[in-house]
């Protein structure tokens, strides 16, 4: 077990780093020497904001556990033996449509503009995934000049499917069994453990499809990552003196020798009812890091290998992510895994019942919120898990203190919205 006060802050990593000092005033109300108000779980993106939020805006007295050795979650990143910064968990690209969101975080970080850029090993070359109309060109040996050329191919090789219910149903009505083959079956296959024609329309309909020649494979209105790391960014929301973190530490084991008044679990809800309805299903992903003696290895950000053949489902190379100027390279090769810690619920409609029912009994249970992934059972962006926080807080701050004057209903609803 692992005692951290982020407040006095941590020695820099190798390469530097932002400036770690704590952005928030002192308090001014009392804080209580015994106990905390919030014992949060998870010390990721939802447990983290909130626990910022209530300590800085509530001056609630907060203790974070995390069981892993490190704060950030599945965002955590840091110089490997070679010195490269990387993210230990896979590529994590921050991008939204929220202004606010980003006003939020950037009370913690500065930015460096990124947009990620994936190609997809695909007949013998690397080609732009999503599918626009360079892939389509390129693999084809077309022509297509323009959107109208490129939507009247789409539709000339689209398979319509009256009733859309799966995965597979979604690519096949909208670009043709021939692609779906070559970019979505083999890859969906690697990832869920599961044909496409098992799996809810919501996976493969997160990726669109386009007629134009953006090759960005996302398109909001921000796309920048943290300027110093994802680490750094959590260091500093979780320095404020109400709160005390504690690594290496699995909340069963101190639950009931701390104090505190409500419990904010962003852990599996499976988990924290001892499975008593059976596992919610997961998929995980094994890691496998690299460093290399080269200074690039590949064009872009991820290369993915939507072929069944080949174990692993992508390759990321973080300098692309990251700006980092260095004569050596980091790699990861992504194996997705049935065993291991949960990443992604698995979207099928008895997993959605079983969940239901884990989630009717947090809505029984007095004095404990569920919240981020894990805790919700759902697959969110990390802008989404940011939102959710901030609706916690919101709804934590008017309990106590009421709306504030002036505010809408529309933005109360709306805060709301985002906690869904």
């Amino acid at each position: 077990m692992r005692d951290v006060n982020l407040q006095d802050g941590r020695p820099e990593q190798a390469g530097g780093g932002a400036d770690t000092t704590p952005l928030h005033a002192p308090a001014t109300a009392p804080v209580r020497t015994r106990g905390f108000d919030y014992l949060i779980v998870g010390a990721g993106f939802a447990g983290s904001v909130l626990a910022e939020r209530l300590a800085a805006g509530l001056n609630k007295r907060v203790l974070v556990v995390d069981r892993r050795p490190h704060i950030g979650g599945n965002a955590y990143d840091h110089y490997d033996e070679a010195g490269v910064l990387i993210h230990r968990y896979g590529p994590h690209i921050f991008h939204t449509n929220s202004q606010r969101i980003v006003d939020y975080l950037s009370r913690f970080t500065e930015w460096r503009p990124y947009e990620h850029r994936v190609l997809a090993q695909v007949d013998g070359q690397q080609v732009p995934i999503p599918i626009n109309r360079t892939t389509l060109n390129a693999l084809y040996g077309l022509n297509l000049t323009t959107d109208d050329e490129a939507a009247e191919y789409l539709a000339s090789r689209a398979e319509p499917v009256a009733d859309i219910r799966t995965s597979e149903d979604v690519v096949i009505n909208g670009i043709g069994r021939e692609l779906y083959q070559k970019f979505f079956r083999g890859y969906t296959r690697k990832q869920w453990g599961l044909d496409p024609s098992e799996l809810d329309k919501s996976v493969t309909a997160r990726i669109p499809t386009r007629t134009n020649t953006d090759d960005r494979y996302f398109t909001d209105t921000f796309q920048q990552m943290p300027k110093h790391g994802y680490t750094k960014m959590f260091e500093r929301m979780l320095a404020h003196p109400n709160i005390k973190v504690m690594l290496n530490t699995d909340y069963r084991e101190i639950r009931d020798e701390v104090q505190y008044d409500h419990l904010v679990f962003c852990g599996p809800i499976d988990e924290y009812f001892d499975y008593r309805f059976g596992k919610l299903p997961y998929r995980s992903l094994r890691f496998e890091h690299k460093q290399l003696e080269q200074e690039r290895f590949q064009a872009v950000g991820t290369v993915n290998y939507p072929a069944e053949e080949v174990p692993y489902t992508r390759i990321s190379e973080y300098k692309h992510l990251t700006g980092q100027e260095h004569p050596k390279t980091s790699i990861t090769y992504e194996y997705p895994s049935a065993e291991g810690d949960p990443y992604y619920p698995i979207p099928r409609p008895e997993n959605v019942e079983l969940y239901k029912r884990y989630q009717q009994l947090a809505d029984e249970t007095p004095g404990v919120t569920f919240i981020g992934r894990l805790g919700t059972y759902k697959y969110y962006n990390m802008d989404q898990v940011v939102g959710q926080a901030l609706a916690a807080y919101k709804r934590i701050e008017e309990a106590e203190r009421g709306p504030a004057p002036g505010e809408s209903a529309e933005h109360a609803a709306s805060l709301a919205a985002q906690a869904t």
